[in-house]
């Protein structure tokens, strides 16, 4: 679900690419439109239900000038990249028009795979984006994708249960094993999975207590006393006694489906559990609401990790003007709205928030747009996955945290992390 000039100066790329080619096999995309006719761009996106749709209507308004192609990724993020890692790498000119995960600009950028916006695209792309899914679409000071959706989580609470949503850690803990004492539903359903959802769930905290790990460029490890405490927060909550049994399996939807039970008081999770509810669970439809995240300090609201897509033209494309074109076409405003109504994901231009169709759909807008707007990316860095690897087996089990050590230990490895040449996972 989950991002960020940063130092790592990559890479051997034709050591790389004679590894992709090997990987590849002979199953490579080939481009379209090399015959003098309307060009074709493979579009490569996660699966999305009704993004064939927005394809389709770009399509139609391009009016001949290009045709886009749907080439829809695996479901996994991981397996998401290691496709499209590799054909980069082979340096393949059949890919156009790229959906990365907001944790991969820098990488890609490093890397030389996707193209510099500059000029009329640049200034299309960023007129009224928001300012972090921006960020997260940028690397060194220059953009390298334009923002197609973002996500954020929110607290999910029964009201039932518990009028007011607390507004801390400490106090969401409190509640829970107050409740839990009264033999009424009390768990704090999450995500505590060895995965990145629980490198988001340790990054949340991190933010929300003012702490870094990285140095501001990206380039060493950093992790100040804010990191530190993050890592006690995150063990006395798993060790409160608070959570579900199968926490440390849990990942979103199982997470959403412990809370749907009816043994949940919280959960923290993004806005597709609202919809699912609604049909899933309407016994308790009526009384779930839902709040801001929980912050670390009660006079400091929190800051929640953002995830979403950006879009990238390749540096291999064929037609990158035709793909700039199609990249922008496809996260407009009006296709931003389509897709936050029809499919659940956040809108990264402000002003779709306002349009009156979302109110349905979205209840809690502003609470998405709140955090948005103050929210926090993951650490921007070419060597993120390897530093998100490092995190997660570090921060699992999350009950057995030691602070001090883990420190210690994270500050080493995450530096080893940093410093990796390793492109390929």
């Amino acid at each position: 679900m989950a991002e960020r000039s940063r130092g790592i100066r990559r890479r051997r790329r034709g050591v790389a690419a004679l590894a992709a080619v090997a990987l590849l096999g002979p199953a490579a995309a080939c481009g379209g439109g090399d015959d003098g006719g309307v060009p074709e761009l493979n579009v490569y996106y996660a699966p999305e239900q009704n993004f064939q749709q927005v394809v389709d209507d770009c399509n139609q308004q391009a009016q001949g000038r290009y045709r886009m192609v749907y080439q829809v990724l695996p479901r996994g993020a991981d397996e998401q990249r290691v496709q499209m890692v590799r054909r980069l790498a082979a340096e393949d000119d059949g890919m156009d028009v790229l959906g990365l995960d907001v944790t991969w600009t820098a990488e890609f950028a490093s890397a030389k795979w996707i193209r510099e916006w500059t000029g009329r695209e640049k200034d299309e792309a960023s007129q009224g984006t928001l300012e972090k899914p921006l960020e997260s679409a940028s690397y060194e000071g220059k953009l390298y994708a334009a923002p197609k959706n973002t996500n954020t989580q929110l607290l999910w609470y029964r009201s039932d249960l518990v009028p007011n949503p607390p507004k801390t850690w400490d106090e969401m803990i409190q509640l829970s094993q107050d409740l839990k004492s009264q033999g009424k539903p009390y768990e704090i359903d999450t995500m505590g999975a060895q995965y990145e959802g629980l490198v988001v769930l340790y990054n949340n905290m991190v933010a929300s207590g003012g702490g870094k790990m990285l140095s501001d460029d990206g380039a060493k490890v950093e992790f100040d006393q804010g990191a530190v405490d993050a890592l006690r927060t995150l063990q006395k909550f798993a060790s409160a006694g608070v959570t579900n049994p199968s926490f440390t399996n849990t990942q979103e939807d199982g997470a959403r489906l412990q809370f749907q039970s009816g043994n949940g008081a919280f959960q923290l999770n993004y806005p597709f559990v609202w919809p699912a509810l609604q049909e899933g669970a309407p016994d308790l439809k009526d009384k779930v609401k839902w709040a801001r995240y929980p912050g670390i300090d009660a006079g400091t609201p929190s800051k929640v990790t953002i995830g979403g897509y950006n879009l990238a033209v390749s540096e291999y494309s064929k037609h990158p003007a035709e793909a700039y074109e199609a990249a922008l076409c496809l996260r407009s405003p009006e296709h931003q709205l389509f897709s936050a109504i029809n499919d659940g994901v956040p809108p990264t231009i402000e002003s779709v928030y306002d349009d009156p169709k979302m109110d349905e759909a979205y209840p809690f807008k502003a609470d998405i747009l709140a955090q948005v707007k103050d929210g926090a990316n993951r650490p921007i860095t070419p060597a993120y996955q390897n530093l998100s690897t490092v995190l997660s087996a570090t921060l699992s089990p999350p009950a057995d945290i030691q602070p001090e050590q883990d420190a210690k230990d994270l500050r080493g490895s995450i530096q080893d992390a940093l410093e990796s040449k390793g492109v390929l996972p």
